[in-house]
C-alpha cells in the first residue's frame, strides 16, 4: 500500500495505526488537515471452491461511488493555487478559491488570502494505519456503515490464511460482534459478515460459540429468497459445517432451517447446492428429518441433482438418498418419482462408474419392497449379478450383496433368486479378498436360507466356505459367518452334520469368547442346532462348551443370555455333562437369568433349569442358588409363567418333598418318601420352608408338630424280632434311600408296561428286589454273629437316651448334626418288609399294610367316636418329653387321618407299593391306590386301573372308589 505519512493531531499520537480498507476495485484520496493522502486500488483474492467454481474472496461493493477529486485515477484540480503542499484541504472538498480582484491575468500578482477554518461542529476526517488486527475487531463495533464494511473486508481476508487467524479471531471476540452483524439493516454489512462466519465456522471452537450463542435462526434467516446468491453460499456453508452436529441439528430443524434449505437445491448456483444438499445429508441421519422430508416432497429436487454436472454434487445426492430410502415411505416416494430409471441409468453409464457404489446401495434398499414384477420388468436382478460377477471394485461387490439380501426378504424374489442361481455367485463372494464383501455374502447368505432350495444347495457348498470364515481375524466376518451357518443348520440336520464335518465346532466354541455379542449369539445357537444330535452333542461336550457358555450367561446382552441358556439346555442332556456343569460354577449364573425380565430369557433358562433338574446333585444346586424360590415367584405372576417354569418348578420340588407337600399338599406315587421327610403342614405360597435342622433346635411350642421321617440307625432289632432265618436284615437295605427307590422304580416299570400304572396287581414275585435285598442281608447277618445280651442291654438304654435327645451335636457346635432316630419306624420297616413285601397281589398288600397302620397308630375309630379320640394330649406329651416340635414318626401311637397317611406313605414307599398321599382340612390327609378291577381281566380294553381311597381310620384296610359317597365322607367333614 503507497502512502504519504500524515501528520496526526498529537491528542492522537499515541494511539495503534491500522490500514485502512477498501473494497476491491476502488481507491480513495482522504486528507488529515491540509494534505492529501492517496491510496492505491487493491485486486481482490480468488479462492476455489468445493464444487469446482472460483468463488469470490472478497464481496464487491455493489454501491456507487460519487466521483471525487480525490480519486487516483484523477489528477486534482489545485485551484488555490498552493499546489499539493500547500493546500489547506479546500480543494479536496470541492471548493475553489475566486481572487476578489477579478482575472489573475490583469492584476499581475495574486494575493493570498487565509483559509476559512471548517466548521466548529464537523469532526475534520481521520485516516489511521493499523498493523494488528485486533484495532479492525474493535472497528466492527463502529456505528458507521463504511468501517464496517471496510473492517468485515480485513477480517475476511485474515481469516482465509489459516486456521490460526480463525483461533485469533475467536480469542479477540470477533465471533461475537459478528453474529450481531448478520441482523444489521445495511444489505453489504450483513452480506460480509455472512461471509466471515461462513468461513470461521469450520473452526470447532467457533462452531461450539455458535451452539451456545444460538445464531441459527439469523443464519437461516439469510437463506430467504430476496437474498443475494453470495449470501445464499455461505450461509448454506455455515449451516452445512454446524449439521455435522447432533445439537446443531436440532437447531436448525426447531428453526425451520430444512424447507429453504430444500428450496435452494433448485438454486441456480452450484456452490449454493452442494452446501444445500451437504447440510440436508446431515440432517437426514435423524429419523425425525426423514419424515420432514417426505412431508416437504424433496425427493424429486434430490433427484435432479443426480443430473449435475459436478460429481461431488452427484455424490452427495446419492449418500442423502441411501438414508432416506432406509424408510418405505421414502422408497415408494422413489418409485413414484421414477427414481429407479435415474440409478439405472447411472448404472448403465461407465463414466460414472465412481457412484456405482452409492447407487448399487440405493437400489438395494429400494428392493427390499419391490415387487417381483417390477424386478423383473427393470432387470435389476440381472445388473446386480452382472455388477457381482464381473466387478473387481470390492466396494461394488459388497454393495451387489446388499442388495441381494435386501431383495431377498421377500419370498416372491428368494424365489426368483435361486431359479437365477444366485448361490453360486454368493459363494464365489465369499472367497473375496475384501472383509466387507465376504460379510454382505455371508448375509445374504443367511437371508437366502429361508428358500428351502437354496438351503440344500449350500449344503454342498458354502458350508465349508463359512467355516473358513469363522478362523477370521476380523470379528464382523466371524459374526456374519455364525449368522449364516445358524440359519443353515435351523432344522437342518443334513447341514449341521455338514458343519461338523468342515471343523466347525472347534472355531464355534471359541468364538464364544468373542467380544461382540452378536458373534457369540450366532455359535450359540449353530452349536444348539448341532446338539439336537446325540453324536454331535458328544463332540462338543468334549471340547468342554460348559467352560465356554459360563461367559455368555453372564453376559450383559439379553439376546446372547438367551442363545446361552437354550444351549446349556440342548447340551445338558446327559449326567456327564450335568455334572460338569455343577464342577464349572455355570449354574449360578443359570439361576440368575431365571430373574430376567425379558420373557425369551426367562423361558430359555427355565428350560435349561428344567433339563438340568433331570438328577438329584444337579437339583439340589439348583435349589442351593435359589432357583426353586424364584421358579414359584414366576409361576405366582401370570404374565411371567410358562410351561418351562412350572415343569422346572414341579421337578425341582420331587427332589424336596417337604417343600412340594408343604406347599401343594400332594405327593404322586413317583414321590419316594426318603430318610429326612418332614411334614411341616400347610405353608402359602411365597413362604419359606424352615430348614429341619432349625426345627429341631427350636424349644416345643404351641405350633403345629412337625413329623419326621427316617428309618436310619445303627441300633439292632430287639432280640425277639431277630430271625436269622431271614433273607432281609433290620436297619440296613430297607432303609437305604437308593434301594429302596431302585425297588420302587423296578416295580413301577413293570406295572405301567402293563396298565399304565404304577399301581398294579402283580402277576410275577420281585425275585429282583428280593435278591438285592438278601444280598444285603446276607453281609448284615455276618456283621450281627456274637452279639449277646450285653449288646441288647445297651441297645435299650441307647433307645432311652434316643427318646429324650434332640439332635447329636447339641451338646457342642464342634459336632456333626444328625436328625433324630426313630427305633420304631425302623421296627415298621422290617415288620413290613418281612410280612407284606412277600404277597403277591397288590389288593392284598395294601389291605395288609392299612390295618398294620391303624394298629401302630391306636386301631380302629368308630365315627362317632373320633372326638373323644384324645390324640393332642398324647402328641403334646412326647413334644414335652422331647423338648421340640419335632416329632419322628415312630413315637406317635395314637394318630389321626394325616398322622396315619403319612404312615402308610412311607411304608409303602419302603416295599414299592405305589400310593399316593394328599391332603386335606382340618386335619384330614388321605391315601389314594391305582387297583385294576378283577372282573375287567380278560375283557378287551381292560386293565385300566381305577382310583381308591385306603381308610386307616374307620375300616382299617377298606377300599373306596375315588368320589363315592362313602370316600367323600371320609376325605371330608
Amino acid at each position: 500500500m503507497c502512502h504519504e505519512e500524515a501528520e496526526v493531531p498529537e491528542s492522537f499520537a499515541d494511539r495503534p495505526r491500522a490500514p485502512l480498507v477498501l473494497l476491491p476495485h476502488q481507491a480513495v484520496v482522504v486528507c488529515v488537515g491540509s494534505r492529501p493522502f492517496h491510496i492505491r486500488r487493491i485486486t481482490p483474492v480468488e479462492t476455489a471452491t468445493p464444487a469446482g467454481r472460483r468463488a469470490r474472496a472478497s464481496p464487491p461493493d455493489v454501491r456507487p461511488r460519487p466521483e471525487s477529486p480525490s480519486n487516483p485515477r484523477q489528477q486534482p484540480d489545485w485551484d488555490c493555487g498552493a499546489g499539493p503542499s500547500g493546500c489547506g484541504g479546500c480543494c479536496s472538498l470541492g471548493l475553489r478559491r475566486r481572487s476578489s480582484t477579478g482575472s489573475p491575468g490583469r492584476m499581475g500578482k495574486k494575493v493570498k488570502k487565509k483559509a476559512e477554518p471548517p466548521p466548529k461542529d464537523v469532526f475534520d476526517p481521520l485516516t489511521i494505519e493499523s498493523k494488528n488486527v485486533a484495532t479492525v475487531v474493535l472497528m466492527l463495533n463502529s456505528p458507521e456503515e463504511e468501517i464496517l464494511v471496510k473492517a468485515c473486508e480485513a477480517i475476511y481476508k485474515f481469516a482465509l490464511k489459516g486456521e490460526e487467524n480463525k483461533s485469533t479471531l475467536l480469542e479477540l471476540g470477533a465471533v461475537e460482534t459478528l453474529t450481531k452483524l448478520l441482523t444489521h439493516e445495511d444489505k453489504i454489512v450483513r452480506r460480509n459478515a455472512t461471509m466471515i462466519i461462513g468461513i470461521l465456522v469450520s473452526n470447532n471452537d467457533v462452531k461450539k460459540l455458535l451452539r451456545e450463542l444460538d445464531v441459527m435462526n439469523s443464519v437461516i434467516a439469510q437463506l430467504a429468497p430476496e437474498e443475494e446468491v453470495v449470501i445464499h453460499e455461505f450461509a448454506s456453508l455455515c449451516l452445512a459445517n454446524m449439521s455435522a452436529e447432533s445439537t446443531s441439528k436440532v437447531q436448525i430443524l426447531e428453526h425451520g432451517g430444512l424447507k429453504p434449505l430444500i428450496r435452494l437445491l433448485s438454486s441456480p448456483d452450484p456452490d449454493v447446492k452442494k452446501n444445500s444438499i451437504e447440510c440436508v445429508y446431515n440432517l437426514v441421519q435423524d429419523f425425525q428429518c426423514r419424515a420432514m422430508l417426505q412431508e416437504l416432497n424433496a425427493i424429486p429436487s434430490i433427484l435432479e441433482l443426480l443430473k449435475s454436472e459436478y460429481p461431488v454434487i452427484q455424490l452427495l445426492a446419492l449418500k442423502t438418498l441411501d438414508v432416506i430410502t432406509n424408510d418405505k415411505g421414502s422408497r415408494a416416494m422413489l418409485r413414484d418419482s421414477q427414481g429407479m430409471d435415474h440409478l439405472i441409468k447411472i448404472l448403465e453409464t461407465k463414466e460414472f462408474n465412481d457412484l456405482h457404489i452409492e447407487a448399487l446401495s440405493v437400489l438395494g434398499n429400494c428392493l427390499e419392497d419391490m415387487d417381483t414384477t417390477m424386478i423383473q420388468q427393470t432387470g435389476v436382478l440381472k445388473k446386480l449379478l452382472a455388477f457381482a460377477e464381473s466387478s473387481t471394485v470390492p466396494d461394488i461387490q459388497k454393495n451387489a450383496a446388499k442388495a441381494i439380501t435386501r431383495a431377498a426378504y421377500d419370498p416372491q424374489n428368494r424365489k426368483l433368486f435361486h431359479e437365477q442361481e444366485v448361490e453360486k455367485c454368493l459363494v464365489a463372494l465369499l472367497g473375496s479378498e475384501s472383509d466387507g464383501t465376504k460379510i454382505a455374502a455371508s448375509q445374504a447368505v443367511s437371508a437366502m436360507c429361508e428358500n428351502s432350495g437354496s438351503k440344500d444347495f449350500f449344503n454342498y457348498q458354502g458350508i465349508p466356505q463359512l467355516v473358513q470364515l469363522l478362523k477370521s481375524d476380523n470379528e464382523e466376518v466371524k459374526e456374519a459367518a455364525a449368522l449364516a451357518l445358524a440359519n443353515l443348520t435351523t432344522c437342518n440336520p443334513i447341514n449341521a452334520n455338514a458343519a461338523a464335518e468342515a471343523d466347525g465346532i472347534g472355531p464355534l466354541i471359541n468364538l464364544l469368547s468373542s467380544k461382540r455379542d452378536g458373534a457369540i449369539a450366532n455359535a450359540a445357537t449353530v452349536l444348539t442346532n448341532m446338539a439336537t444330535q446325540v453324536a454331535l452333542r458328544e463332540i462338543i461336550q468334549s471340547h468342554d462348551v460348559t467352560h465356554a457358555l459360563i461367559g455368555p450367561l453372564r453376559s450383559a446382552n439379553m439376546v446372547v443370555q438367551s442363545k446361552a441358556a437354550l444351549a446349556v439346555a440342548a447340551t445338558a442332556c446327559d449326567v456327564e455333562a450335568r455334572t460338569e456343569l455343577r464342577n464349572s460354577g455355570a449354574l449360578e449364573p443359570l439361576v440368575e437369568l431365571l430373574r430376567s425380565k425379558k420373557e425369551e430369557v426367562r423361558r430359555h433358562a427355565s428350560w435349561a433349569a428344567m433339563v438340568c433338574a433331570s438328577d438329584e446333585p444337579t437339583a439340589a444346586e439348583l435349589c442351593r442358588f435359589g432357583a426353586l424360590d424364584i421358579l414359584e415367584e414366576i409361576n405366582l405372576s401370570v404374565s411371567r409363567k410358562n410351561k418351562f417354569s412350572e415343569v422346572a418348578y414341579n421337578k425341582l420340588l420331587n427332589y424336596h418333598l417337604p417343600l412340594k407337600y408343604s406347599r401343594t399338599g400332594y405327593l404322586s406315587s413317583g414321590d419316594i418318601i426318603t430318610d429326612g421327610f418332614y411334614d411341616y403342614g400347610r405353608i402359602n405360597p411365597g413362604t419359606k420352608l424352615p430348614p429341619l435342622k432349625d426345627l429341631c433346635l427350636e424349644e416345643a411350642n404351641d405350633l403345629r408338630t412337625v413329623l419326621l421321617i427316617n428309618s436310619k440307625s445303627d441300633v439292632s432289632p430287639p432280640a425277639s424280632m431277630e430271625d436269622k432265618s431271614s433273607d432281609v436284615a433290620y436297619g440296613q437295605t430297607v432303609s437305604s434311600t437308593s434301594s429302596l427307590r431302585k425297588t420302587s422304580e423296578e416295580k413301577t416299570r413293570k406295572n405301567s408296561a402293563r396298565f399304565g400304572s404304577p399301581t398294579e396287581e402283580k402277576s410275577e414275585p420281585t425275585s429282583g428286589r428280593t435278591t438285592a435285598l438278601s444280598k444285603s442281608a446276607t453281609k448284615e447277618k455276618g456283621s450281627r454273629k456274637g452279639r449277646g445280651k450285653k449288646e441288647e442291654e445297651k441297645l435299650e438304654e441307647e433307645e432311652e437316651v434316643t427318646a429324650t435327645q434332640k439332635w447329636a451335636g447339641e451338646g457342642g457346635p464342634c459336632k456333626e448334626w444328625y436328625p433324630p432316630s426313630d427305633p420304631d419306624f425302623c421296627a415298621y420297616v422290617y415288620e413290613v418288609t418281612k410280612s407284606i413285601l412277600p404277597i403277591t397281589n397288590t389288593k392284598e398288600q395294601v389291605e395288609a399294610l392299612a390295618k398294620y397302620v391303624a394298629e401302630k397308630m391306636g386301631g380302629k375309630i368308630p365315627k362317632e367316636k373320633l372326638q373323644n379320640f384324645s390324640w393332642q394330649l398324647h402328641i403334646s406329651e412326647i413334644k414335652f418329653q422331647l423338648k421340640s416340635n419335632v416329632v419322628p414318626i415312630g413315637q406317635i401311637k395314637e394318630g389321626i387321618f394325616y398322622h396315619r397317611a403319612l404312615l402308610f406313605k412311607a411304608l409303602a414307599d419302603k416295599i414299592g407299593i405305589g400310593c399316593s398321599l394328599v391332603r386335606g382340612d382340618y386335619g384330614r390327609a388321605w391315601n389314594e391306590v391305582r387297583l385294576v378291577n378283577e372282573s375287567q381281566k380278560g375283557v378287551t380294553g381292560g386293565y385300566r386301573p381305577e382310583v381308591h381311597i385306603v381308610d386307616l381310620m374307620f375300616h382299617p384296610g377298606g377300599l373306596m372308589k375315588l368320589k363315592s359317597k362313602e370316600a367323600d365322607l371320609y376325605r371330608f367333614l
